[in-house]
């Protein structure tokens, strides 16, 4: 659905984006993942055709993007930073005014103006002005906008950026759900949890340049670290520890601070043989942590910063 191919662009001095490479298909929701001013809007600016690479290309469902090809930007739904609602409207007459200019027809647009509101949730307030709608509202009806006219490709930037818990939670069930649906999507973000939860593979981006990519296995195994695993329980700890390093998938093992604590590869799939295994040299286990390294972990590795940095 989307080919972008050593793509470079430049602002004067400042090389804001370098060679950036990713592909997505039909289907997938892809994360680019970094911190601000690491190149995330500049790059998904150039793949919507809102500004012109340098050098590289940019293909969307088989057409080359420039900023001038109007038939490759059809194909996208792009849902900005900044808010493009008019406050003054109602969410049915901002959905209907957008709805026009995608070029449905009064039927068409009344009918997908219904089925938008359902999907972002805001059916019930659709008469209301947007000038009284909440921030999260307001983001969940700036979705909607770039819905309307069913596009193969959603490119979202940062769309939970200062909106409330409840409403960010609404827009990531909302944005899983079009993954679900089979639309491909593109999704920038500096929350680590939320390219976990919604990304099918997610790309490390930092000054321009993008570090890694790959499923959140493939790049937690980039880090070479385990994961942890603690277990708390009564009985003979010890005969614990020495039956669970028989298991292939345990590195290691040992009773530390009333407990066993083990370094595993795939810990979630290991736990219930390791439970079991435990259990045949008669040990009671009534506590179990998981320490998993995390996309936060990839990215101090590949860039020797934290995210939040």
């Amino acid at each position: 659905m989307l080919a972008c191919q050593n793509v470079h662009k430049r602002f004067g001095d400042l090389e804001a984006v370098r060679g950036v490479s990713f592909e997505i298909a039909e289907g997938e929701t892809y994360g680019l993942l970094g911190p601000n001013g690491a190149g995330k809007t500049t790059t998904i600016s150039i793949v919507c055709g809102l500004l012109e690479a340098d050098a590289g290309e940019v293909v969307v469902a088989g057409r080359r993007m420039r900023t001038r090809s109007v038939g490759a930007k059809a194909a996208i739904g792009y849902v900005p930073q900044e808010l493009a609602i008019y406050p003054d409207l109602s969410a049915r007459e901002n959905l209907r005014f957008f709805a026009r200019l995608y070029g449905l027809s009064a039927k068409q647009a009344n009918r997908r103006v219904d089925e938008v509101l359902a999907v972002v949730g805001l059916a019930d307030r659709a008469r209301e002005q947007t000038k009284n709608f909440s921030g999260g509202m307001q983001r969940r009806l700036n979705i909607g906008l770039g819905l309307l006219h069913r596009p193969r490709l959603l490119v979202l930037d940062e769309p939970t950026v200062g909106v409330d818990p409840q409403s960010r939670n609404a827009i990531l069930e909302s944005v899983e759900e079009l993954g679900r649906e089979g639309m491909a999507v593109l999704y920038t973000t500096h929350y680590m949890e939320e390219a976990e939860r919604l990304c099918d593979r997610v790309g490390i981006i930092d000054l321009g340049v993008l570090k890694a990519e790959g499923t959140r296995a493939e790049l937690v195994a980039l880090v070479g670290e385990h994961d942890r695993v603690r277990l708390d329980g009564v009985g003979d700890l010890e005969a614990a520890a020495a039956a669970a390093s028989t298991l292939p998938a345990v590195c290691a093992a040992s009773v530390e601070n009333g407990g066993v604590q083990l370094l595993v590869e795939g810990a979630r799939n290991l736990l219930p043989e390791l439970l079991q295994t435990v259990a045949r040299v008669g040990v009671a286990v009534d506590a179990v942590e998981v320490d998993e390294p995390d996309l936060e972990a990839v990215f101090l590795h590949l860039t020797g910063k934290a995210l939040r940095d």
